[in-house]
Protein backbone atom coordinates (compact mmCIF):
# COMPACT_ATOMS: atom_id res chain seq x y z
CA UNK A 1 0.00 0.00 0.00
CA UNK A 2 0.99 3.58 -1.21
CA UNK A 3 0.77 6.29 1.35
CA UNK A 4 1.03 9.51 -1.13
CA UNK A 5 0.77 13.32 0.71
CA UNK A 6 1.17 16.46 -1.02
CA UNK A 7 3.10 18.28 1.49
CA UNK A 8 2.84 22.09 1.70
CA UNK A 9 6.71 22.24 -0.15
CA UNK A 10 6.15 19.03 -2.69
CA UNK A 11 8.78 17.11 -0.68
CA UNK A 12 8.59 13.75 -1.07
CA UNK A 13 10.07 10.91 1.28
CA UNK A 14 10.57 6.97 0.92
CA UNK A 15 9.87 5.60 4.54
CA UNK A 16 11.68 2.41 5.91
CA UNK A 17 9.05 -0.18 4.34
CA UNK A 18 9.73 1.81 1.05
CA UNK A 19 6.33 3.04 0.94
CA UNK A 20 6.12 6.34 -1.61
CA UNK A 21 5.64 9.38 1.49
CA UNK A 22 5.93 13.11 2.12
CA UNK A 23 6.72 15.19 5.19
CA UNK A 24 3.78 16.63 6.28
CA UNK A 25 4.64 20.28 6.72
CA UNK A 26 1.23 21.99 6.72
CA UNK A 27 -2.41 21.40 7.72
CA UNK A 28 -4.87 23.53 5.62
CA UNK A 29 -7.94 25.14 7.47
CA UNK A 30 -11.63 24.81 5.34
CA UNK A 31 -13.15 28.17 5.12
CA UNK A 32 -16.68 28.86 6.68
CA UNK A 33 -18.13 30.08 3.28
CA UNK A 34 -16.02 30.97 -0.32
CA UNK A 35 -18.55 34.47 -0.39
CA UNK A 36 -16.47 37.21 0.79
CA UNK A 37 -19.28 38.74 2.57
CA UNK A 38 -20.17 36.09 4.47
CA UNK A 39 -16.41 35.59 5.71
CA UNK A 40 -16.08 39.39 6.67
CA UNK A 41 -19.74 39.28 8.52
CA UNK A 42 -18.43 35.60 10.27
CA UNK A 43 -15.47 37.73 10.98
CA UNK A 44 -16.90 40.53 12.88
CA UNK A 45 -19.02 38.32 14.88
CA UNK A 46 -16.20 36.16 16.05
CA UNK A 47 -14.09 39.22 16.89
CA UNK A 48 -17.27 40.69 18.43
CA UNK A 49 -17.90 37.59 20.60
CA UNK A 50 -13.67 37.16 21.25
CA UNK A 51 -13.23 40.96 22.69
CA UNK A 52 -16.65 40.12 24.83
CA UNK A 53 -15.29 36.92 26.03
CA UNK A 54 -11.87 38.48 26.93
CA UNK A 55 -13.22 41.49 28.64
CA UNK A 56 -15.91 39.48 30.63
CA UNK A 57 -13.16 37.50 31.85
CA UNK A 58 -10.80 39.87 32.47
CA UNK A 59 -13.45 42.28 34.69
CA UNK A 60 -14.48 39.14 36.84
CA UNK A 61 -11.08 38.46 37.79
CA UNK A 62 -10.46 42.16 38.18
CA UNK A 63 -13.58 42.43 40.38
CA UNK A 64 -12.96 39.11 42.67
CA UNK A 65 -9.39 40.65 42.92
CA UNK A 66 -10.55 43.88 44.43
CA UNK A 67 -13.04 43.24 46.76
CA UNK A 68 -12.02 41.34 49.72
CA UNK A 69 -15.54 40.03 50.28
CA UNK A 70 -14.44 37.88 46.86
CA UNK A 71 -11.88 36.20 48.20
CA UNK A 72 -13.60 33.34 49.45
CA UNK A 73 -13.15 29.39 47.56
CA UNK A 74 -16.02 30.06 45.93
CA UNK A 75 -14.25 33.20 43.76
CA UNK A 76 -10.93 31.62 43.88
CA UNK A 77 -12.58 29.42 41.57
CA UNK A 78 -14.07 31.66 39.77
CA UNK A 79 -11.22 33.96 39.05
CA UNK A 80 -8.90 30.50 37.43
CA UNK A 81 -12.06 29.49 35.65
CA UNK A 82 -11.55 32.57 33.76
CA UNK A 83 -8.47 32.81 33.31
CA UNK A 84 -7.74 29.02 31.82
CA UNK A 85 -10.78 30.32 29.38
CA UNK A 86 -9.12 32.96 28.33
CA UNK A 87 -6.35 30.99 27.52
CA UNK A 88 -8.71 28.27 26.20
CA UNK A 89 -9.85 30.74 23.74
CA UNK A 90 -6.32 32.42 22.92
CA UNK A 91 -5.09 29.67 21.44
CA UNK A 92 -7.56 29.21 18.58
CA UNK A 93 -9.49 32.06 17.95
CA UNK A 94 -6.95 34.22 17.05
CA UNK A 95 -5.74 32.01 14.44
CA UNK A 96 -9.09 31.45 13.47
CA UNK A 97 -9.49 35.76 12.51
CA UNK A 98 -6.57 35.89 10.64
CA UNK A 99 -7.36 32.41 8.78
CA UNK A 100 -10.62 34.66 7.19
CA UNK A 101 -8.55 36.50 5.09
CA UNK A 102 -5.84 34.80 4.85
CA UNK A 103 -5.00 33.90 1.04
CA UNK A 104 -2.60 30.57 2.93
CA UNK A 105 -5.21 29.22 5.01
CA UNK A 106 -2.72 27.26 6.64
CA UNK A 107 -0.88 26.06 10.01
CA UNK A 108 2.22 24.50 9.98
CA UNK A 109 2.81 20.54 11.63
CA UNK A 110 4.38 21.71 14.87
CA UNK A 111 1.71 24.56 15.33
CA UNK A 112 -0.64 22.21 14.75
CA UNK A 113 0.56 19.98 17.58
CA UNK A 114 1.34 22.87 19.87
CA UNK A 115 -2.25 24.26 19.41
CA UNK A 116 -4.00 20.50 19.71
CA UNK A 117 -2.15 20.52 23.37
CA UNK A 118 -2.76 23.40 24.36
CA UNK A 119 -6.63 23.22 23.79
CA UNK A 120 -6.45 19.64 25.20
CA UNK A 121 -4.61 21.02 28.18
CA UNK A 122 -7.29 23.86 29.28
CA UNK A 123 -10.12 21.64 27.73
CA UNK A 124 -9.40 19.29 30.47
CA UNK A 125 -8.41 22.01 33.01
CA UNK A 126 -11.71 23.02 32.71
CA UNK A 127 -13.33 20.36 33.03
CA UNK A 128 -11.71 19.58 36.93
CA UNK A 129 -11.78 23.43 37.72
CA UNK A 130 -16.04 23.20 37.33
CA UNK A 131 -15.65 19.99 38.64
CA UNK A 132 -13.95 21.80 42.01
CA UNK A 133 -16.54 24.46 42.08
CA UNK A 134 -19.24 21.73 42.63
CA UNK A 135 -17.39 20.65 45.43
CA UNK A 136 -16.89 23.77 47.10
CA UNK A 137 -20.77 24.64 46.30
CA UNK A 138 -21.43 20.81 48.24
CA UNK A 139 -19.54 21.89 51.01
CA UNK A 140 -20.92 24.75 51.50
CA UNK A 141 -24.33 24.23 51.33
CA UNK A 142 -25.00 20.51 52.60
CA UNK A 143 -21.81 20.84 55.21
CA UNK A 144 -22.16 24.91 56.02
CA UNK A 145 -20.36 24.56 59.45
CA UNK A 146 -17.49 22.92 58.43
CA UNK A 147 -16.85 24.94 55.41
CA UNK A 148 -13.52 26.75 56.07
CA UNK A 149 -12.32 23.56 57.55
CA UNK A 150 -12.99 21.35 54.93
CA UNK A 151 -12.14 24.12 51.85
CA UNK A 152 -9.20 26.19 53.48
CA UNK A 153 -6.41 27.64 51.10
CA UNK A 154 -4.30 24.53 50.65
CA UNK A 155 -6.99 22.22 49.44
CA UNK A 156 -8.47 25.08 47.34
CA UNK A 157 -4.57 25.10 45.68
CA UNK A 158 -4.40 21.31 45.54
CA UNK A 159 -7.49 21.14 43.72
CA UNK A 160 -6.62 23.82 41.43
CA UNK A 161 -2.89 21.89 41.28
CA UNK A 162 -4.52 18.21 40.21
CA UNK A 163 -6.70 20.35 37.69
CA UNK A 164 -4.00 21.38 35.62
CA UNK A 165 -2.00 18.10 36.47
CA UNK A 166 -4.82 16.45 34.80
CA UNK A 167 -4.69 18.64 31.75
CA UNK A 168 -1.05 18.32 31.19
CA UNK A 169 -1.42 14.65 31.67
CA UNK A 170 -4.15 14.74 28.90
CA UNK A 171 -2.55 17.60 26.23
CA UNK A 172 0.30 15.82 25.91
CA UNK A 173 -0.49 12.37 26.08
CA UNK A 174 -3.23 12.96 23.00
CA UNK A 175 -0.58 14.70 21.19
CA UNK A 176 2.11 12.82 21.04
CA UNK A 177 -0.58 9.53 20.22
CA UNK A 178 -1.83 11.57 17.55
CA UNK A 179 1.26 13.28 16.01
CA UNK A 180 3.62 10.26 15.59
CA UNK A 181 1.07 8.58 13.01
CA UNK A 182 1.13 9.26 9.86
CA UNK A 183 -1.05 11.90 7.87
CA UNK A 184 -2.46 11.70 4.31
CA UNK A 185 -5.25 13.84 2.34
CA UNK A 186 -6.13 14.48 -0.27
CA UNK A 187 -6.07 17.99 0.77
CA UNK A 188 -5.41 17.72 4.93
CA UNK A 189 -8.70 20.22 5.34
CA UNK A 190 -9.81 20.31 9.08
CA UNK A 191 -11.51 23.18 10.43
CA UNK A 192 -10.99 26.20 12.02
CA UNK A 193 -8.29 25.12 14.31
CA UNK A 194 -6.51 21.71 15.02
CA UNK A 195 -9.37 19.62 16.96
CA UNK A 196 -8.75 15.51 17.26
CA UNK A 197 -11.91 14.29 15.86
CA UNK A 198 -11.23 15.74 12.51
CA UNK A 199 -7.22 15.15 12.63
CA UNK A 200 -8.00 11.39 12.87
CA UNK A 201 -9.90 11.67 9.49
CA UNK A 202 -6.27 12.63 7.93
CA UNK A 203 -4.78 9.66 9.22
CA UNK A 204 -3.58 7.20 6.17
CA UNK A 205 -3.44 4.02 8.96
CA UNK A 206 -6.23 2.59 11.07
CA UNK A 207 -7.07 4.71 13.89
CA UNK A 208 -9.09 2.47 15.88
CA UNK A 209 -7.09 2.63 18.70
CA UNK A 210 -6.41 6.15 18.89
CA UNK A 211 -10.63 6.37 18.94
CA UNK A 212 -10.40 3.93 21.92
CA UNK A 213 -8.13 6.07 23.49
CA UNK A 214 -10.02 9.13 23.06
CA UNK A 215 -13.46 7.22 23.98
CA UNK A 216 -11.16 6.23 27.05
CA UNK A 217 -9.98 10.21 28.11
CA UNK A 218 -13.25 11.44 27.30
CA UNK A 219 -15.02 8.82 29.82
CA UNK A 220 -12.33 8.99 32.48
CA UNK A 221 -11.48 12.87 32.30
CA UNK A 222 -14.78 14.15 31.16
CA UNK A 223 -17.71 12.15 31.95
CA UNK A 224 -16.15 11.15 35.15
CA UNK A 225 -16.08 14.81 36.56
CA UNK A 226 -19.31 15.38 34.94
CA UNK A 227 -21.02 12.68 36.87
CA UNK A 228 -19.32 13.73 39.94
CA UNK A 229 -20.62 17.31 39.37
CA UNK A 230 -24.23 16.03 39.20
CA UNK A 231 -24.16 13.91 42.44
CA UNK A 232 -23.22 17.11 43.83
CA UNK A 233 -25.83 19.15 42.72
CA UNK A 234 -28.30 16.43 43.71
CA UNK A 235 -27.49 16.76 47.26
CA UNK A 236 -27.86 20.50 46.83
CA UNK A 237 -30.71 19.50 45.46
CA UNK A 238 -31.82 17.72 48.54
CA UNK A 239 -30.33 20.35 51.21
CA UNK A 240 -32.04 23.51 49.74
CA UNK A 241 -35.52 21.73 49.64
CA UNK A 242 -35.03 21.04 53.30
CA UNK A 243 -34.40 25.18 53.67
CA UNK A 244 -37.81 26.82 55.42
CA UNK A 245 -36.91 30.22 54.28
CA UNK A 246 -38.40 30.96 50.50
CA UNK A 247 -35.73 33.31 50.51
CA UNK A 248 -33.00 31.57 51.58
CA UNK A 249 -34.09 28.46 48.93
CA UNK A 250 -34.40 31.21 46.38
CA UNK A 251 -30.87 32.76 46.78
CA UNK A 252 -29.09 29.69 47.26
CA UNK A 253 -30.29 28.00 43.76
CA UNK A 254 -29.80 31.24 41.92
CA UNK A 255 -26.03 30.47 42.88
CA UNK A 256 -25.96 26.76 41.91
CA UNK A 257 -28.04 27.53 38.75
CA UNK A 258 -25.25 29.66 37.18
CA UNK A 259 -22.69 26.87 37.90
CA UNK A 260 -25.02 24.38 36.57
CA UNK A 261 -25.46 25.85 33.41
CA UNK A 262 -22.06 26.70 32.31
CA UNK A 263 -21.44 22.56 33.21
CA UNK A 264 -24.04 21.92 31.07
CA UNK A 265 -23.00 24.03 27.96
CA UNK A 266 -19.44 22.86 28.63
CA UNK A 267 -19.70 19.58 28.91
CA UNK A 268 -22.63 19.02 27.01
CA UNK A 269 -20.47 20.08 23.68
CA UNK A 270 -17.55 18.23 25.18
CA UNK A 271 -19.53 14.96 25.27
CA UNK A 272 -21.25 15.41 22.16
CA UNK A 273 -17.75 16.17 19.92
CA UNK A 274 -15.55 13.28 21.48
CA UNK A 275 -18.37 10.59 22.10
CA UNK A 276 -19.47 10.32 18.79
CA UNK A 277 -17.93 7.74 16.05
CA UNK A 278 -15.83 8.55 13.76
CA UNK A 279 -18.25 7.75 10.61
CA UNK A 280 -20.39 11.06 11.94
CA UNK A 281 -18.17 13.76 11.69
CA UNK A 282 -18.68 16.21 8.90
CA UNK A 283 -16.90 19.12 8.52
CA UNK A 284 -19.69 21.42 8.67
CA UNK A 285 -21.08 20.10 11.44
CA UNK A 286 -17.52 20.20 13.39
CA UNK A 287 -17.25 23.53 12.40
CA UNK A 288 -20.39 24.43 13.92
CA UNK A 289 -19.85 22.70 17.03
CA UNK A 290 -16.30 23.52 17.55
CA UNK A 291 -17.39 27.08 17.24
CA UNK A 292 -19.90 26.88 19.89
CA UNK A 293 -17.72 25.17 22.89
CA UNK A 294 -14.64 27.05 21.86
CA UNK A 295 -15.80 30.73 21.77
CA UNK A 296 -19.72 30.78 22.89
CA UNK A 297 -19.39 28.89 26.06
CA UNK A 298 -16.66 30.96 27.20
CA UNK A 299 -17.89 34.21 26.40
CA UNK A 300 -21.27 33.37 27.67
CA UNK A 301 -19.85 32.08 31.14
CA UNK A 302 -18.47 35.60 32.89
CA UNK A 303 -22.53 36.82 31.53
CA UNK A 304 -24.16 34.20 33.75
CA UNK A 305 -21.48 34.76 36.47
CA UNK A 306 -22.22 38.26 36.61
CA UNK A 307 -25.86 38.88 35.57
CA UNK A 308 -26.99 36.14 37.78
CA UNK A 309 -24.43 36.90 41.12
CA UNK A 310 -25.53 39.62 43.45
CA UNK A 311 -22.29 40.04 45.32
CA UNK A 312 -20.39 40.26 41.71
CA UNK A 313 -22.55 42.93 40.68
CA UNK A 314 -22.48 44.82 43.43
CA UNK A 315 -19.04 45.10 43.48
CA UNK A 316 -19.10 46.37 39.93
CA UNK A 317 -21.40 48.84 40.60
CA UNK A 318 -19.10 49.90 43.49
CA UNK A 319 -16.11 50.07 41.31
CA UNK A 320 -17.82 51.85 38.85
CA UNK A 321 -19.41 54.45 41.12
CA UNK A 322 -15.72 54.85 42.74
CA UNK A 323 -14.39 55.73 38.97
CA UNK A 324 -16.76 57.96 38.73
CA UNK A 325 -16.21 59.70 41.96
CA UNK A 326 -12.33 60.20 41.56
CA UNK A 327 -13.00 61.03 37.81
CA UNK A 328 -15.17 64.10 38.73
CA UNK A 329 -13.01 65.24 41.79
Amino acid sequence: MNYFLISADGKQEWDMTGENRSVVTHFFFEPFSNIFEVQATLFFLVLLMFIIDLGGNILIIVITLADPVLHSPMYFFLRNLSCVEISYTSSTIPNMLLSFFSKENRISFLGCAMQLNFFALLGITECFVLAAMAYDRYVAICHPLHYMTMMNRRVCFQLLAVSWLMGVLVGVGQTASTFTLPFCGPNKKTPFFCDLPPLLKLVCVNTYRNEIITYAVTIIFIMVPFMLILMSYACILQTILKIPSAESRKKTFSTCSSHLIVVTLFYGSGIVTYLRPKSFYSLSSDKLLSLFYTLMSPMLNPLIYSLRNKEVKQTLKRLISRKIYHSTV
